[in-house]
């Protein structure tokens, strides 16, 4: 029987050491790395070879997705699971921009893990039903590509001069896009709008 070789990044040091643990019980499955920050995935992955990283999304340094990104462009053969705990369209876009090969709750069912990582070392892909059914849910996006893209200077702190002065607009255009942003999200404010339009996915 082919063992599969894991790499493990999970930055809480109980939750990895359980999850090492449950993989480890799997006969045809060996945890051959085990690390709890971002920029250890690449070099660890590059030291061991695993055929699977199982990575959670929110880790400190680099995140997870940035690492999953980074080990698709120097080592495709390892594909990858990521580990999230956001029920949210954003989380699955996210992922698979990242180019995840796998998606599941961190407190899946252990039997789920498992599953997922010999699904994605076939060749398959793995997202967990509930993600994909919220994710199928997902109200389609109201804003154009200009209005979000207002919204996410607005999200990084950005005033109306600033943006005006980033996307080579007038300031009165940059206030009449936040006024139609705020009335096209139903929201309270452009805080607010911030707020709903993450959620939904709608911008990073």
């Amino acid at each position: 029987m082919r063992c599969l070789k894991v790499l493990l990044a999970e930055d809480v040091d109980l939750i990895r050491g359980a999850l090492v643990a449950l993989l480890e019980l799997e006969p045809d499955i060996r945890v051959v790395t085990s690390v709890g920050r971002g920029e250890e995935v690449l070099r660890e992955a590059c030291r061991t070879r695993p055929d699977v990283a199982v990575i959670d999304i929110v880790m400190p340094g680099p995140n997870g997705l940035t690492a999953a990104a980074a080990l698709h462009e120097k080592l495709p053969d390892c594909r990858t699971v990521a580990l999230t705990t956001m029920a949210r369209p954003a989380a699955l876009r996210r992922a698979l921009d990242a180019r995840v090969h796998g998606l599941l709750f961190k407190d899946a069912p252990p039997a789920e893990l498992s599953r997922a990582v010999r699904t994605v070392a076939a060749g398959g892909r793995y997202i967990d039903p509930q993600l994909a059914l919220t994710a199928w849910d997902a109200a389609e996006n109201p804003l154009s590509p200009r209005e979000a893209e207002v919204l996410r200077f607005v999200a990084q702190g950005a005033d109306a001069v600033e943006i005006a002065g980033c996307l080579y607009l007038a300031v009165g255009t940059v206030r009449n896009y936040l006024t139609t942003i705020v009335a096209k999200l139903n929201a309270r404010n452009r805080v607010d709008a911030v707020r709903i339009a993450t959620e939904a996915g709608w911008i990073p």
